[in-house]
């Protein structure tokens, strides 16, 4: 072979290797990517949820809306009771028992989806002083309003007094208010109290287990006044002898805002009708166990009454239709929540999906502190319940 030709076999020899070694890089390349894979995308944080604000003051327009509040749902956090989260976002017990059917109030699962009655339909009455609804187991309290400005209602949950001790109906005033008062039991109530085997002194001083609290505001009616509670869980309960209970907090408050002789409407409500918007709706409360009126065949009457008012000609008010079956599921299911009975072809289940969603965690500019230093545990609640007469 002539040297010409072993150099051409040469050169064919190394392109033939560089070639192949390329192939292998290549190769190499290709399997390390098919080992790898292609690289995940990056999973989008879930949007946080809104914290919620306090839900016990607004303003309305009295001349267009019966109704104030939010309707809100959170999530039950771990040991969570649901007179823990009642107190949080300024409920009675009841008010979150009745619209929370099927949960436990003492044992939520972490993670169980709690509604929140925040939304109020305002009570049929005279929009002045402090109007109690004993069947909402609420006050609202109407500030003297200045010409051209929006009113403004107070609202906080109340324990209200046992069936063998009830509280009166009708309108009185407030005559005096008590910063961290004694407590003189009457004859009847140290009798009761002695029968169960827990006799009172004469007199309970000041102090945290003072069952009046640090304020109270007395009223015309002898023995009956609005007061704090030495237990916080008991309100939004029937368990007072006949006297308003409010949170600690809650009492302080109004106690700082209203004037003797402020006006106090006592009414018992428990179906109500209001305007916001374009709709209708309607609130309905479990009637309390001595209300022997058929409030069933009454609702016609207050169909008929809250149609006929002027602020029910405003705008397209006239032509909402009634949702039927809605307003039959509202009155079948007393929840007290707050339903737009005029929307069509909607559930109540259906109305709850839509809801907001908000943080389980004190609202803004709430009345309560958080402190849980005394609200009573689940099981000291329910031993209190079995001593009760």
């Amino acid at each position: 072979m002539d040297l010409v030709a072993l150099d051409c076999t040469l050169s064919v020899s190394r392109c033939y290797g560089i070639v192949c070694l390329l192939g292998v890089i290549i190769l190499l390349g290709g399997c390390q990517s098919i080992l790898t894979g292609p690289t995940a995308l990056p999973v989008p944080a879930a949007k946080p949820l809104p914290v919620p604000t306090a839900s016990h003051e607004f303003s309305f327009d009295p001349e267009r809306e019966d109704v104030v509040g939010t309707l809100r749902v959170v999530t039950a956090n771990k040991g969570d009771t649901l007179s823990d989260i009642a107190r949080r976002f300024n409920l009675g017990y009841e008010e979150i028992v009745s619209a929370n059917p099927g949960i436990d109030p003492w044992l939520p699962r972490e993670g169980t989806k709690i509604v929140i009655p925040t939304l109020f339909i305002l009570p049929d009455a005279p929009r002045n002083g402090i109007v109690v609804n004993l069947a909402a187991m609420r006050l609202f309290y109407f500030p003297k309003t200045k010409a051209g400005k929006l009113q403004k209602v107070i609202t906080h949950p109340l324990g209200i007094g046992r069936v063998e001790w009830k509280t009166p109906e009708g309108l009185t005033k407030i005559t005096s208010k008590v910063e961290n008062p004694s407590w003189i039991p009457t004859p009847s109530i140290r009798k009761e109290h002695a029968k169960n085997g827990d006799p009172l002194p004469a007199v309970v001083p000041p102090g945290p287990d003072n069952p009046m609290g640090t304020h109270v505001l007395r009223l015309a009616w002898p023995t009956f006044a609005i007061h704090g509670t030495d237990k916080p869980p008991s309100v939004g309960l029937r368990g007072s002898h006949g006297c308003l209970r409010m949170y600690p907090e809650d009492i302080m408050r109004i106690y700082n805002n209203v004037s003797v002789g402020t006006p106090v409407r006592v009414v018992n409500q428990p179906r109500l009708f209001g305007w916001r918007g374009r709709e209708l709706y309607m609130q309905a409360y479990p009637i309390l166990e001595d209300d022997k009126r058929n409030h069933d065949q009454s609702i016609k009457k207050l169909l008929s009454k809250v149609r006929s008012i002027p602020k029910a000609k405003l705008d397209a008010r006239p032509k909402a239709k009634i949702n039927q079956a809605l307003l039959n599921e509202v009155i079948r299911k007393p929840r007290a929540l707050a339903i737009p009975i005029t929307q069509p072809n909607i559930t109540l289940s259906t109305y709850l999906v839509r809801t907001t969603h908000v943080r389980n965690t004190l609202p803004l500019n709430a009345t309560w502190n958080g402190d849980m230093s005394r609200q009573l545990t689940a099981a000291e609640i329910l031993e209190m319940a079995e001593k009760e007469p």
